[in-house]
């Protein structure tokens, strides 16, 4: 799942200058990755796919999200959904943000952090129960 550089579409919150990344793997797994900037020399977030720990999460990113970055009704099924993590003392103290995944257009190599609009979606859930 090494994709050579992604553009994010719109800067992470916080991050404005940062607008190029590649995505790492951190494990053996493939489960763990890293959002490694290619702007800043010491930017990177720790991402998951969701699969693994949420096998229900199904965000529905709007239309002009959709638009933003090329994906078509044809193209839904090779987005690379990924949540960011934000690492605890321990792995019962690691969460993720499920409000806010960041999606990706493996195809355009475009990405870009989609808020969405439900509410019931934590910005901090915990990554394992």
């Amino acid at each position: 799942m090494d994709i050579p550089v992604i553009e994010l579409a719109h800067p992470m919150p916080g991050f404005p200058a940062d607008e190029r990344f590649a995505l790492v793997r951190l494990d053996d797994t493939g489960v763990l990755h890293g959002f490694r900037s290619l702007d800043s020399d010491d930017l990177q977030f720790v991402v998951v796919p969701p699969a693994p720990f949420f096998p229900d999460y199904a965000p529905e990113i709007a239309d002009e999200v959709a638009d933003e970055l090329g994906i078509s009704s044809d193209s839904a099924d090779e987005v690379l959904v990924l949540l960011v993590v934000r690492a605890g003392a321990t792995l019962a103290d690691t969460t993720v943000n499920l409000r806010a995944p960041l999606v990706v257009n493996p195809a355009t190599r475009r990405a870009s952090q989609v808020i969405l609009d439900d509410a019931e979606l934590p910005l901090a859930a915990p990554l394992v129960a």
